[in-house]
């Protein structure tokens, strides 16, 4: 399986300038292999190919008084921004074809975008040094902060810069599976609001709503860069603050995620949860509470590190009507507004806590589920 981990990286200021120098020719090179293939489709001709491009983008164009500024940098890095570039254009036409979720339109980037980023392989020979700094060409060695060990030779690095005007290093490693210690112990999980989720033995997470708690925070922040004028010094900088006020909660809702999911598949041999549908709940009026949850990124740290550790995973129907059916007698009691938490069924009458019996009710759906997965194979 691959991996990517990621560490925070300090460059200096000539090597901050010379980062800045490989994002703008990595972007340049892009945003020319778009313009090249928007091209062509408006002339209705075919879309040049990969060797096309690399000569006439990168090679040719270093000789041109316009762009000989290309030669400062890595050539892989101007060769990866052209793979992207195709991988843009497959998925995007993958996801016409049904292959893929589908996605837009690759779109041109811009200087002022928040995410700026260049990969280098291992063809542009960068190394880890014996100091633990990252060497890279026409960069030097940059300090890394070192959270932990990489599992094995990292394959590619990326670096990257984001809005709050951090820098990071993102290794691809190959892992090898660890299988945990078998367990008797499945668990099915009913994600919520007012909790973010309630386990089928009855354990209820408190939903840490990290958004909402530092919405004064980030009012404030807001409003003085509000008042900056634009285009100032003073503004950048209050830019700067509502970005890092967002970075704070984005990494504590990440590290919850990762606690979280660790745990449970640690505990659990199979793990089953509702295949929410995020999209559409974000467009309710609960969309700000749903994002703040990160019901989906959790789903996928589940569904990840169960299949590293051995453990079975599965995400039941949507249209499972959880919270109207007894998971004791299996009756479909009917729709119930939010604010009904305990209802009591009207065929056994067994009294029921809304997300316990929801959970329990997804539990058997993926038992089911894996039951059948198991009899095809």
């Amino acid at each position: 399986m691959q991996l990517r981990y990621s560490f925070r990286v300090y460059p200096d200021a000539d090597q901050r300038t010379a980062l800045a120098k490989a994002f703008g020719c990595a972007r340049v090179v892009y945003n020319d292999a778009l313009r090249a293939r928007e091209t062509a489709r408006a002339q209705g001709q075919a879309f040049p190919t990969a060797g096309e491009l690399s000569k006439k983008l990168i090679t040719d164009a270093k000789r041109t008084p316009e762009r000989e500024w290309l030669g400062g940098v890595s050539a892989v890095v101007l060769q990866q921004a052209l793979r992207d570039a195709d991988t843009a254009y497959r998925n995007f036409f993958d996801g016409l074809q049904g292959k893929r979720p589908k996605t837009g339109p690759p779109r041109f980037k811009s200087r002022k975008d928040h995410r700026q980023s260049a990969r280098f392989t291992a063809n542009a020979r960068w190394k880890i040094t014996g100091q633990g700094k990252l060497s890279l060409p026409k960069i030097g060695e940059v300090k890394v902060k070192w959270s932990r060990p990489l599992p094995s030779a990292p394959a590619t690095v990326t670096l990257l810069k984001d809005a709050a005007d951090r820098y990071f290093a993102s290794f691809v490693v190959q892992t090898q599976d660890e299988p945990l210690t078998q367990t008797t112990d499945d668990v099915g999980i009913d994600l919520g609001l007012g909790h973010f989720a309630v386990l089928s033995e009855g354990t209820r997470v408190a939903n840490p709503r990290f958004l909402r708690r530092a919405q004064r925070k980030l009012r404030k922040a807001q409003r003085a860069l509000s008042r900056k004028a634009k285009g100032s010094k003073n503004r950048a900088r209050a830019r700067l603050g509502v970005a890092r006020t967002h970075a704070r909660v984005a990494d504590a809702r990440r590290e919850f995620h990762h606690q979280l999911s660790t745990t449970i598949i640690r505990d659990n041999q199979a793990v089953y949860v509702e295949d929410l549908c995020v999209k559409g709940l974000g467009r309710t009026r609960l969309a700000k509470s749903v994002h703040d949850a990160g019901w989906a990124a959790f789903v996928s740290m589940l569904e990840y590190k169960a299949a590293r550790y051995g453990r079975t995973f599965a995400r039941v129907d949507r249209f499972l009507p959880s919270s109207q059916t007894c998971h004791t007698c299996w009756v479909v009691d009917g729709p119930k507004p939010l604010h009904v938490r305990k209802w009591t069924c009207r065929a056994c009458k067994a009294i029921h806590d809304r997300d316990v019996n929801a959970s329990r009710v997804v539990l058997a759906a993926g038992r089911k589920l894996a039951g059948a997965r198991e009899a095809e194979s």
